[in-house]
């Protein structure tokens, strides 16, 4: 079964650009990886600081790979003081079939 997940965070006022620049840079690296299905980023309509990144990958092997890989703590460090919020917000999500 797919691993599939939403990650919210807001950035800082004066961060936006700053952490456009990080997230697509890391994207980039995300959707290389083998077992990435989807890495898409989005802002929220209404208030473009607010980023929502929805994630897939092709198993929780895959995933916890992700979370392995050695450009992630760079940048989940990189990211911390942009945002509002201690960390990314994630929700795990299941289908409904």
């Amino acid at each position: 079964m797919h691993k599939t997940l939403l990650a919210e965070f807001t950035a800082r006022e004066g961060a936006k650009d700053e952490v456009a620049r990080l997230i697509l840079d890391y994207a980039r690296k995300v959707r290389e990886e083998d077992g990435n299905l989807a890495f898409d980023v989005y802002t929220r309509a209404s208030n473009p600081r607010a980023y929502w990144i929805f994630e897939a990958y092709r198993d929780e092997d895959a995933f916890q790979a992700h979370l392995k890989a050695p450009y992630g703590g760079p940048f989940n460090a990189a990211l911390a003081p942009l945002i509002e919020e201690e960390a990314s917000v994630l929700t795990f999500l299941d289908p409904v079939v």
